[in-house]
């Protein structure tokens, strides 16, 4: 009878450990675009190559079709600019992910195109970016060294 209680009391132990083991997995968070979808607070900041500094805060509206829109003050080598942005971004399952966006004036014309990776974290409340290219209307490529983060916004996170 001892030997019984041993080995049932060994496969509980196994079972035990083998559930736990796998719990990570079963409860591993896949990201997508309806997760990461809300309104972010922006800040970025680098440098634009031979023209100077720049620091930029926005408003961004990320939708669950993986367009994104929005507001942005930004600050180039001591002058000042208020845009919008629209365009696009995608998420992968491993919460990385890109966009790509464009800039425009107050009159709607565009100034230039950015494209940016992404990598979200904190449950997808938050994700950081890298420019990884920028080219004027013109087509003119403009070296770029620009990284930034952005936190869902209060409201979006208080429904989660």
């Amino acid at each position: 009878m001892k030997r019984n209680i041993s080995r049932t009391t060994i496969a509980m132990i196994f079972f035990a450990m083998l559930c736990v083991g796998l719990a990570p997995a079963v409860h591993a968070q896949v990201c997508s675009l309806a997760l990461t979808a809300g309104k972010y607070g922006v800040s970025d900041s680098g440098t634009v190559v031979g023209v100077g500094p720049r620091a930029a805060t926005a408003l961004l509206t990320l939708d669950a079709e993986g367009n994104v829109t929005g507001r942005v003050t930004a600050n180039v080598n001591g002058s000042v600019t208020h845009t919008t942005v629209s365009g696009t971004y995608t998420v992968n399952p491993d919460c990385t992910g890109t966009s790509r966006f464009g800039e425009f004036d107050q009159f709607g014309n565009l100034i230039l195109t950015v494209t940016a990776d992404i990598v979200w974290d904190d449950d997808m409340r938050e994700f950081r970016f890298v420019f990884t290219s920028a080219t004027l209307s013109n087509g003119t490529p403009l070296a770029t060294v620009i990284n930034g983060n952005a936190k869902k916004t209060f409201a979006e996170n208080s429904n989660q």
